[in-house]
């Protein structure tokens, strides 16, 4: 089985020695993603809400050049800064989905790259 590098310029380069995706098989390994517009590089965002609505941008921008979508997504992890932004981020991640949710984990860490509050990483199962 070959992996195949993804890599879209509608999602963020990546910031350190990895791929913004791996398509595995039918697997596809998404790298974490932060808030980051990739069409300055930097946080824009304002707010949690806002914060979260780019890093779903982000994700979709990594699926569609993959070839899969939020159906196809398995399994999500969730980094916060602050557990407290939990329910605004919850809100916004679910709008992203039709109602197949994914598994899923979400853990508060000391810090994030970029002083992000959130961090979204993905799995998705698509046809190889």
């Amino acid at each position: 089985m070959e992996n195949k590098i993804i890599n879209t310029p509608n999602a963020p380069e990546p910031i350190g020695p990895y791929s913004q995706a791996i398509k595995a098989g039918n697997l596809l390994f998404i790298s974490g993603q932060i808030p980051i517009d990739p069409a300055t590089g930097k946080i824009e965002a304002e707010d949690i809400i806002a914060e979260a609505h780019q890093v779903m941008h982000n994700l979709r921008a990594i699926l569609t050049a993959s070839g899969a979508s939020f159906d196809d997504v398995v399994k999500t992890t969730i980094l916060l800064s602050d557990m407290t932004m939990f329910a605004d981020v919850n809100t916004v991640y679910g709008k992203y989905f039709t109602g197949n949710f994914p598994a899923r984990e979400t853990y508060a860490v000391k810090g994030l790259p970029k002083n992000a509050n959130l961090e979204v990483s993905m799995i998705a199962s698509i046809p190889a």
